[in-house]
C-alpha cells in the first residue's frame, strides 16, 4: 500500500510557495501572432473569404469535373457524344449522381453502334477530316481510309445528307501519294 512520506514537509511546501509565485507573475499564454484589432480584422477577412470564394470556387471545380465526360467523348469522337452531354446536364440536376455512369460511357467503345451504323465515331470527326483533306493537311492513305468509311456507311444506307455531300466532295479531290521511303534517306 503506498504511503505519502512527509519527512521533508518544508520542502514539498517550498516548492508549491515557488509553484504559486510563478503563477502570479506568468503572463497570460497567446497562441496568435496577432493580438487585438488586428485579429479581429484577420478573423473578418477569413469569414468572407469564406462565405464567398470558397462556395464560388466549389460550384466551378463541380461544373468541371461534371463536364469532364462531355469533352473526354468530343476527344475521342464518340458517337453518341450529344446523348453523353446531356446525361452530364442531368447529373447536375441529380446532385452528381449520374456522373458515373456519363464517364464510363464516355470512354466505353460502341460496339453495337458500329454493329448499326458502321462507325465508331461521330459525325463531326467526317467533318473536320474533310475540311483538312480539301485543306491538304493529311497524307493519302488518310485521305483513302476516310472515303473508305464513307463508302461502308454509304453502302449500309445510314449515311446522312452532310456525309453524302462530303462523300461527293471528297471523290473531286485529287490525292497525291506520298514519298514514305525518301523520308528516312534525306
Amino acid at each position: 500500500m503506498f504511503r505519502p512520506s512527509f519527512t521533508n514537509g518544508r520542502t514539498a511546501l517550498a516548492r508549491f510557495a515557488a509553484i504559486l509565485g510563478l503563477a502570479a507573475v506568468a503572463t497570460p499564454a497567446s497562441a496568435s501572432f496577432l493580438s487585438g484589432d488586428a485579429l479581429d480584422a484577420a478573423a473578418t477577412g477569413i469569414a468572407w473569404f469564406v462565405v464567398v470564394v470558397v462556395p464560388i470556387v466549389a460550384v466551378v471545380l463541380f461544373w468541371i469535373v461534371h463536364v469532364m465526360p462531355e469533352k473526354i467523348a468530343h476527344k475521342r469522337h464518340h458517337p453518341q457524344k450529344d446523348a453523353i452531354h446531356t446525361l452530364c446536364l442531368l447529373s447536375l440536376v441529380f446532385g452528381g449522381l449520374l456522373w458515373p455512369f456519363a464517364w464510363l460511357w464516355a470512354y466505353t467503345k460502341p460496339v453495337a453502334y458500329r454493329v448499326a451504323y458502321g462507325t465508331e465515331k461521330h459525325d463531326d470527326y467526317y467533318h473536320e477530316m474533310g475540311a483538312k483533306a480539301k485543306a491538304g493537311e493529311i497524307v493519302a492513305e488518310e485521305i483513302a481510309h476516310l472515303k473508305h468509311e464513307l463508302d461502308e456507311m454509304a453502302a449500309r444506307g445510314v449515311l446522312p445528307a452532310g456525309l453524302k455531300t462530303l462523300r461527293n466532295e471528297l471523290a473531286a479531290v485529287r490525292v497525291e501519294p506520298t514519298e514514305s521511303g525518301k523520308a528516312g534517306d534525306a
